[in-house]
């Protein structure tokens, strides 16, 4: 007679199979696990907001469940059970584990949910309470050989047991009456009464900011949790209502610093290089497959299919057709491990979804009325430090979901935002800084608002100011992350390659900055590398030399760089990367997959346009033919192709013929010497 897991509201979190299951235990053994398992729940704490009342009764019940299964284990010699009073046992130990369950997911989860849900999680006790009832009944008391005390206490919790009634405290009922009458205000676009929220959210225990912030991790959580879209998009109607709470009811947050610490941990986080885009090297938000079999971000391919490219930028294979296939099954590997790592996971373009969840009515209200508060409240700011709060609160909020950054764009906050970044800002106010141009950042991940930075007076120039002059590497480095999501736009990306000031600042940061900036100036500069005008200007910049300089650090976005720069370069890339040549021959021999395919792509482009000078640098390196095997024997499909033609050119400058003619018997030379090597066509 197993509980049933109905019992519990639908949700992917758990308990283990184990929970479910009969432990095959010896009598004893039984017994001791019953009287541990019942002290387990007679020392949680009753639940401190919602369902006191549920929580405290079947405390009270696994205390007196506990004297029972002590008095078998006092005198263990003469006890020696019936298969149907082990049967009991066995059932008793299932129904306590799935009382303790109930007992710990109530206690750790959001109290907004909790309250939401108060009517079935009300049921499951009383449930759960019913089963211990039956199995009461049954429960042989003589055979066990109890004392009078022992045998007066089990009737006494039998009866208990078999009175017991759904319970919802009042209270309770009302909170939750208010919330979804709350929640049908927002809706209509009607703004809550403060005095009402205040009531409502500090019944709940949510009595300042940090309270608010920790309530809308776990709902967030608690959407990964549930299994029906409608639980989802309750929730994501939920944590508007507590972002607007947090907002208008408790202040700004101005905990800089613990941000500061959260994001250099992010950023400090080795992404596998299978979740990485090939293109732009980032985490991949939407993997999609093109016809070549590849897979990349959805938002990156996109950008160059419409610059008019037809081939796939990592086989260079022409597309028989530009379609892009969702990737779901690495889509949800990614989704996995952003959560291990606590890492906000969204896919990138989508503007009407929450963690995956369409956005309801109620939650576009709530981010409104959230967001024209805050902007309000910014535009009248008369202190730093006060603006500082607000502009940490537009940061968060447009980091959530593409609906807040358009909310955020449409309310006006750029053209504000844009005061802040200056130097004489950064200077007196090195947070305040940091904040404006990672709001804009945040904001710039929607397209539509990509345009209205542009477009926005001051609004370039600021971010570039950042980037030249910021007060801190985190602040230069979130302009460069700026440039590179301003720069996913094809006419923008050349607007900005033509700005002297951007190649200057992105060569700076990349040559001298930390870790973490320097990526965020590679990949600026890589976007910026995809147009050939752009191109030569970071040729006479020094970009050659930089990511030379960084090839160690930084080695798969450094080698991807002069990739596509000798690539659109012309010999003037050609003749600046030719100190680089053993360089890319050591990331050859021990660089990973991804950096390997493109220093071998690299050192191809690099040999046929440099001619023989070139080709003799790349064969005075030790061992460079065994390297270029390994790589024929185990490096990616497009990887091993350009390390064979690296090889034929090796060999056939070593015969003193053109390196750019490949005649039939060279090929057949290096077919058949490359026999147990599949060579792609």
């Amino acid at each position: 007679m197993a509980v049933s897991p109905q019992v519990f509201p639908p949700r992917k979190r758990r308990p283990s199979a184990g929970s479910f299951l009969s432990p095959k235990l010896t009598d004893l053994n039984l017994v001791q696990s019953l009287l541990s398992l019942s002290q387990e729940i007679s020392s949680l704490k009753p639940l401190q907001f919602l369902l006191k009342r549920n929580s405290l009764s079947t405390i009270n019940k696994a205390k007196l469940l506990a004297i029972l299964f002590e008095e078998p284990l006092r005198n263990p010699v003469s006890n020696f059970f019936s298969p149907s009073t082990i049967l009991c046992f066995e059932e008793m130990y299932i129904v306590l584990q799935r009382i303790k369950t109930l007992m710990e997911d109530c206690s750790n989860g959001s109290k907004m949910w909790l309250l939401l849900q108060i009517k079935p999680l009300a049921n499951s006790f009383h449930e759960l309470t019913l089963e211990l009832s039956t199995l009461l009944d049954i429960f042989p008391v003589k055979e066990v050989d109890l004392s009078r005390d022992v045998e007066e206490l089990v009737v006494l919790l039998r009866k208990q047991c078999t009175q017991s009634k759904p319970l919802i405290d009042p209270r309770d009922d009302f909170l939750m009456r208010e919330v979804i009458a709350m929640l049908d205000q927002i809706k209509k676009e009607i703004v809550p009464d403060h005095s009402r929220l205040k009531q409502i959210v500090e019944n709940l225990g949510l009595r300042d900011n940090s309270s608010c912030r920790e309530e809308i991790e776990s709902l967030q959580e608690e959407i990964q949790n549930q299994m029906d879209e409608k639980s989802k998009a309750d929730i994501v109607s939920v944590i508007g209502l507590v972002r607007y709470a947090k907002c208008v009811l408790y202040g700004s947050s101005t905990t800089q610093k613990s941000d500061h610490r959260r994001r250099k941990s992010m950023s400090d986080i080795s992404i596998p290089a299978d979740f990485r885009c090939p293109i732009s090297l980032e985490l991949m938000r939407d993997p999609v497959v093109v016809a070549s079999g590849q897979t990349y971000d959805r938002e990156s391919i996109n950008q160059w299919i419409e610059s008019g490219h037809n081939t796939c930028p990592k086989t260079g294979q022409t597309l028989a057709h530009i379609s892009l296939i969702p990737n779901r099954s690495l889509r949800n590997l990614i989704a996995m491990w952003c959560r291990e790592q606590r890492i906000p996971f969204e896919t990138a373009g989508s503007n009407e979804k929450v963690n995956g969840v369409k956005a309801t009515k109620a939650a576009l209200e709530a981010t409104k009325m959230t967001v024209s508060f805050l902007v309000n409240k910014l535009s009248v700011s008369q202190s730093m430090e006060a603006a500082n709060g607000v502009i940490y609160e537009l940061r968060a909020l447009a980091k959530t979901d593409s609906d807040s950054r358009a909310c955020i764009a449409e309310a006006g906050a750029i053209p504000i935002l844009v005061r802040y970044l200056g130097s004489a800002v950064g200077s007196d106010h090195p947070c305040l800084q940091v904040n404006a141009v990672t709001t804009i950042l945040n904001l710039s991940i929607l397209e539509a608002n990509k345009t209205r930075i542009m477009e926005t007076d001051g609004a370039l120039n600021g971010v570039i100011e950042v980037l030249r002059s910021g007060a801190s590497w985190e602040a230069k480095g979130n302009a460069a992350a700026t440039i590179f999501s301003l720069s996913g736009v094809h006419a923008y990306r050349k607007r900005l390659g033509r700005k002297t000031r951007v190649i200057k600042g992105l060569m700076d940061l990349a040559k001298d900055g930390p870790t973490s900036s320097k990526r965020d100036a590679l990949v600026a500069i890589l976007n910026l590398a995809g147009d050939r005008e752009t191109v030569g200007r970071l040729v006479e910049g020094g970009v050659i030399e930089v990511v030379s300089g960084v090839i160690n650090e930084l080695p798969e976005e450094a080698v991807t760089i002069l990739e596509a720069v000798v690539k659109r370069g012309g010999l003037q890339a050609i003749a600046a990367a030719y100190s680089a040549i053993r360089k890319l021959g050591v990331i050859l021999r021990e660089g990973s997959d991804t950096a390997r395919e493109s220093a071998a792509a690299a050192l191809v482009t690099i040999c046929r346009k440099g001619g023989s000078e070139v080709v003799a640098e790349l064969a005075a390196i030790p061992g460079i033919e065994r390297i270029i095997w390994e790589v024929m024997g185990t490096g990616t499909v497009r990887a091993r192709r350009k390390a064979a033609t690296l090889l034929r050119i090796l060999r056939r400058w070593a015969a003193g013929l053109d390196i750019n003619a490949v005649d039939s018997s060279s090929m057949m030379t290096t077919t058949v010497s490359t026999s147990r090597i599949v060579l792609p066509a």
